[in-house]
């Protein structure tokens, strides 16, 4: 187990492939690399935003944000602070006070696998911010967690310096080993979907273009002209 263990010095991904995928969009990256890497939805944003930054991670005991302290410290500008929990919690471990800590270290966000409070000010303070819960329960500062230590934050396991994307669909993470490649995936994808887009637009059907028709009739859908033809032969 990691508790107790702080680890100073991370390997982060490159800023300039952070950069692109994060243009890219959470579902892009997603299907991009492979569908992996999506957090739980249950995991929403705290306000309208998006980010795309390199992960510091915090591991803390239930109802305990001792180390969401010595993580922000270690922040660095870009980082996205990443928190999850020993045992399932939504108390409010990140509230106006590690908001303002977190800006002034040049973080750009936080996802949480527990709970927040302090929401109007967090709106307020343009941080991009996911968490499982909105509590107005506080936490204690007593027990050993760990910093910069693999985690599992909403279901996905999380390397310190990952790429971490997120927006208004949920938050995706990127082991910073693959990140170049999904950049290319990613903007692959995006090209081929922009033709789609001008192919509708010129009038095409999306069955037609996905290659769909021929596929009802295959999958067995009996097509009828009027539900009146449809209830006749039912009758029949």
């Amino acid at each position: 187990m990691y508790l107790g263990t702080q680890i100073d010095r991370i390997a982060r991904a490159d800023a300039e492939t952070v950069a692109a995928l994060g243009k890219a969009g959470v579902a892009t990256v997603h299907e991009a690399q492979g569908r992996t890497g999506l957090l739980d939805p249950a995991l929403r944003p705290i306000g309208a935003g998006a980010a795309a930054g390199t992960a510091v991670t915090a591991l803390c005991p239930p109802g305990d944000n001792w180390m969401l302290h010595l993580a922000i410290e270690k922040m660095l500008p870009g980082d996205i602070l990443v928190v999850a929990v020993t045992s399932p919690n939504t108390d409010g471990y990140f509230g106006d006070i590690l908001a303002e800590f977190l800006r002034a270290r040049g973080g750009i966000g936080v996802v949480l696998d527990c709970g927040v409070r302090d929401v109007a000010a967090l709106r307020e303070s343009g941080l991009a911010v996911w968490a499982r819960a909105v509590c107005a329960q506080g936490t204690v500062k007593e027990s050993l967690g760990a910093v910069n230590v693999p985690v599992i934050c909403g279901g996905a396991r999380i390397v310190p310096g990952d790429v971490i994307v997120g927006d208004e669909d949920g938050v995706v993470a990127v082991p910073a080993s693959h990140a170049a490649r999904v950049e290319q995936a990613a903007k692959a994808r995006n090209d081929k979907e922009e033709a789609i887009r001008a192919r509708v637009r010129a009038g095409e059907a999306t069955l037609d273009i996905f290659g769909l028709r021929e596929k009802l009739s295959t999958q067995g859908m009996c097509r009828f002209e009027t539900l009146a033809d449809f209830e006749r032969e039912e009758g029949a």
